[in-house]
């Protein structure tokens, strides 16, 4: 559509449009612009769960995770922050500050799920902790633990965790940011805890950036949804939303080209465009009326912002952003 566009505008072509239904995947210059949303909508790094109730609650990176709630997905209000008395086992790993990065929010079992970042910029000495909740609500969280770590020494990033369970009812972790790319653990899902000490790799740059790992099944199959490029710097950044996709939770994953993902393949499905920067660290989730695709933003006075859009797959099982 975006080349039709760019042509003059003639009555065949305008016969042909109104004859013709195609499903075309938008291109950079056509990504629809974020859906609307109102109230407390200063985020960075969100992660949408929808409540038994029907409301809808956001964890986000901020002091000791914040929290925001909605109860139509348009309004939001800030709720307070998961640990309001603050995280001292996290300190180890962020230098003091009270920041906690990227949660992973999920409702499983009738409690939420709550992964967490501990970490320092440009730093993997990083550790990833989960915490759970009946009700979700600030204050009401208890902490499970530590999940993985990481070390100067490793080669991979423990932040950016996300939780998914597949067919067989086995929970896998997804984490990881740029060093040698996203990784995957297999969790118990009695402890939402490590079960073995296998670190599979499943996509990666040579080194590159991508992080921000997001897998839903779909179909038959599994999407792998990442960040490509650099985050965090207002409007400058050039955060991106990629996507692969496996019939295997574990993967391989790979492009709509069939390019693999840990040979640095991925498909676009957002990047900036006018006053809309470096979109990213996105979050799937199925809602009653359509997948929804949350990420941040920053507008071009370099505030991050929340980003939701809904989400659709074309007839070739890709999915793109409306």
């Amino acid at each position: 559509m975006a080349a039709l566009r760019k042509r003059t505008l003639t009555l065949f072509a305008a016969l042909a449009m109104t004859a013709v239904s195609v499903t075309v995947v938008p291109q950079a210059s056509a990504y629809p612009g974020p859906g609307l949303v109102t109230g407390d909508i200063g985020v960075h790094d969100p992660s949408v769960v929808k409540r038994p109730d029907g409301g809808y609650l956001v964890a986000h990176t901020g002091d000791n995770v914040a929290l925001k709630t909605s109860t139509d997905r348009t309004a939001f209000r800030n709720a307070g922050a998961v640990f309001p008395n603050g995280a001292s086992w996290t300190t180890t790993y962020t230098g003091g500050s009270r920041n906690l990065w990227a949660p992973d929010l999920s409702y499983q079992n009738g409690q939420y799920y709550l992964y967490y970042s501990a970490s320092t910029f440009g730093s993997n000495r990083s550790a990833i902790f989960l915490a759970t909740s009946s009700s979700g609500n600030s204050g009401t969280w208890t902490n499970q633990g530590l999940v993985v770590e990481s070390r100067t020494s490793d080669n991979f990033n423990a932040i950016d965790p996300d939780l998914v369970v597949d067919d067989q009812g086995r929970w896998w972790l997804s984490f990881g940011s740029f060093w040698s790319g996203i990784k995957m653990v297999a969790l118990n899902p009695s402890t939402g805890k490590r079960s073995d000490t296998t670190i599979r790799s499943i996509a990666g740059r040579n080194g590159g950036a991508i992080e921000a790992p997001n897998i839903v099944k779909r179909g038959s199959y599994y999407y792998l949804f990442v960040s490509f490029d650099r985050c965090c710097q207002g409007a400058s950044s050039t955060y991106r939303v990629m996507v692969g996709r496996s019939t295997s939770v574990t993967g391989p994953y790979r492009d709509r080209n069939g390019v693999a993902m840990t040979s640095g393949g991925g498909t676009e499905i957002l990047a900036g465009q006018g006053s809309v920067h470096g979109p990213g660290h996105q979050d799937v989730f199925g809602d009653s009326d359509s997948d929804i695709i949350v990420y941040h933003y920053y507008a071009n006075s370099g505030a991050s912002l929340l980003g939701i859009n809904l989400l659709t797959f074309d007839s070739a099982g890709w999915p793109y952003l409306r």
